[in-house]
């Protein structure tokens, strides 16, 4: 039976690489697969996933206001039997469309699997995350590294200077001076003004891993 699967962690973590490489290995076994990823990241150019090691792939691009289940079911028609749907970038689903993927499942019997950051740079579950976390039937966390050698669990937004940003719209894509995934306890001492970052090494645009 297929599945609804989520795969979450901090920036940085190799989500993007793990979507590549899973539907290289649909592709080398001749299995059809389409990967989702929204219309506000465009870092890449339209419609191409990429990884920060130069793994990249097209992709359908999809609005906040888009069915995904109708999406998937056109497509369907359109081009045959599909195998598996990946999204990247997933914490910018809305409650609808994550409701949406999991018809995908349970309707069409096609496994999803979603990648994306659990919570924003507040340390507040992004819309898209909330509800995978809460209806997918498969949770993964992909583990990745604070520079204090601790798990990185939360991401921080920070300005020039390393210091956090606490206030802003959730959503802003950024270059490499504007997000690092932290450990909790360095996402207490960087948002209380307690210490900064230093970006040279550490920072990552969002949704690059």
């Amino acid at each position: 039976m297929a599945k609804l699967y989520f795969y979450y962690s901090a920036m940085n973590a190799g989500k993007t690489t793990t979507l590549l490489q899973s539907a290289y290995n649909y592709h080398e076994r001749g299995m059809r697969t389409v990967i989702l990823t929204p219309a506000l990241d465009n870092r890449f150019g339209e419609g191409v996933v990429a990884s920060r090691i130069g793994l990249k792939a097209n992709a359908r691009r999809f609005s906040g206001e888009e069915n995904l289940l109708a999406l998937i079911e056109a497509d369907i028609a359109e081009r045959g039997p599909l195998h598996c749907v990946f999204v990247d970038e997933a914490q910018f689903l809305t409650k609808a469309q994550v409701w949406q993927i999991s018809d995908v499942v349970d309707r069409l019997n096609v496994p999803v699997l979603a990648f994306g950051l659990r919570t924003d740079f507040r340390g507040e579950l992004f819309e898209g995350s909330k509800y995978l976390l809460a209806w997918a039937d498969n949770l993964e966390e992909i583990k990745t590294i604070c520079h204090t050698g601790r798990k990185a669990t939360m991401v921080v937004r920070v300005d020039a200077q390393g210091r956090a940003v606490t206030e802003g719209p959730q959503v802003e894509i950024g270059g490499n001076d504007r997000y690092v995934s932290v450990s909790r306890a360095e996402f207490k001492h960087i948002t209380e003004g307690r210490g900064r970052i230093e970006l040279q090494q550490t920072v990552l645009p969002l949704g690059e891993h």
